[in-house]
């Protein structure tokens, strides 16, 4: 009689393998949601960039960045309902509404001056107007503030979750 060769991995090797597929998933994982909100964030600091080259532009047009006769509260509100009707398409195709996270962009304007704001990963603004301390922080929930041509607040170096 003839012995079969038996062909296959033993139970061992394959939990061996399971539990370095473990291991790998458990460093790559945190690894990719870090990039994808890092991915998020750039995304909306360049829309914020669009937006305000594009007021800018408007602004050495009119001489002032609101719209004429209009009196916006000093309080962020909604691009939608402020400058965004103003600036396309004579000054950007498209108006960039929504930050990397859905959520719409919240501007503040006065004659002299104008901020566009995030309200970062966790969805909620924080920051309000001209209260924002000024700085960078390590953390994705954030709001990100861009005023007067620069970044006022955002997150930069090694995110926190």
């Amino acid at each position: 009689l003839m012995k079969r060769k038996q062909k296959g991995f033993t139970l061992i090797e394959l939990l061996i393998v399971v539990a370095i597929i473990g291991i790998l998933a458990a460093i790559a994982i945190p690894n990719l949601l870090t990039a994808m909100q890092r991915s998020r964030q750039k995304r909306t600091m360049a829309d914020m960039r669009s937006i305000a080259t594009a007021w800018e532009a408007r602004a050495t047009d009119l001489n002032q960045y609101n719209a004429a006769g209009l009196t916006w509260p000093a309080a962020n509100t909604p691009i939608t309902t402020t400058i965004g009707g103003s600036l396309q398409p004579t000054y950007i195709k498209r108006v960039p509404v929504y930050d990397g996270w859905s959520t719409v962009f919240n501007v503040g304007v006065s004659t002299s001056s104008y901020s566009i704001l995030s309200a970062g990963a966790n969805r909620v603004f924080e920051q309000s107007g001209n209260t924002n301390t000024p700085g960078t922080t390590n953390d994705f929930d954030c709001d990100i503030l861009f005023s007067e041509g620069t970044f006022m607040v955002y997150p930069e170096g090694v995110q926190s979750q």
